[in-house]
């Protein structure tokens, strides 16, 4: 009867060396290497010197498992692999840390020296549509939160500057979706009043239109605190055909992160 036996070899490195007949030969076994052989048994062999095939397979399963090692690029169950072996880390955006706030700034955006508001500290706005930008502003207050403002509707009666004033005060017929003698307007998408860090916030989403048109109207965020006698608010917008072609994932996510230090 035909039966396998597997034997773990340790070898040395050989030299080569030369027979009279001027023939090199070289030792092509590795240093430590698994060999199975077949071998014929006799029907009155002992039991005991009889390997299996099912037991040489055990023996080279579990061989290939000790002198295999875990990688560190290997994932546990249900996370993604990191097969370069560095953390992976999100190069869509850069943190920012300003006086007594922070927040992440798309990285493809550049600072822009345009003041549009006061208090102004920070404005960064998309290189390719200055429309699409961020702003923070910051000033003093007397306000200990920013609930003592009332709600977030009649906060942001008072700090309408924000969204654009009217400046056309002349007569016009209404057309458009406005209002007679009316070439602007603004609706609230969305409100919410969070808690971040123990500290409450007002996060308002607006969608401000103007008769003439322009990109079909802006989105705007804006995201307000109070914090030691100041008034902490960050705004970020982008035009309504940018904001349904990508711009929203980094104007939300510019305005979201922001918060006090």
């Amino acid at each position: 009867m035909a039966s396998t036996a597997c034997f773990l070899h340790h070898h040395a490195l050989s030299t080569p060396t030369r027979s009279s007949s001027s023939q090199r030969h070289v030792s092509n076994i590795k240093p430590t290497q698994l060999v199975c052989r077949a071998q014929k048994q006799g029907a009155q062999e002992d039991d005991g010197s009889v390997v299996s095939r099912r037991l040489a397979l055990t023996v080279l399963i579990g061989a290939a498992a000790v002198g295999s090692k875990v990688s560190p690029a290997d994932a546990a169950y249900g996370e993604a692999a990191n097969v370069f072996g560095k953390p992976k880390s999100n190069t869509d955006f850069l943190p920012y840390n300003g006086d007594g706030f922070k927040l992440s700034i798309p990285a493809k955006w550049n600072p822009s020296k345009e003041v549009e508001y006061p208090g102004q500290v920070l404005r960064y706005e998309d290189n390719f549509d200055s429309t699409t930008n961020v702003a923070v502003m910051v000033t003093p207050t007397d306000k200990k939160s920013i609930t003592d403002y009332g709600s977030p509707d009649e906060f942001l009666a008072k700090v309408d500057y924000l969204l654009g004033k009217q400046a056309y005060f002349g007569k016009t017929a209404s057309e458009g979706g406005f209002e007679n003698d009316a070439v602007a307007t603004a609706n609230i998408l969305e409100s919410s009043t969070p808690v971040i860090g123990g500290k409450q916030y007002y996060t308002l989403s607006i969608l401000t239109r103007t008769a003439d048109g322009d990109e079909g109207g802006k989105h705007q965020l804006i995201i307000a605190t109070v914090k030691d006698g100041k008034l902490y608010i960050c705004k970020a917008q982008a035009g309504d055909k940018r904001w349904f072609k990508g711009a929203r994932k980094f104007v939300e996510s510019a305005a979201n992160s922001f918060s006090v230090a």
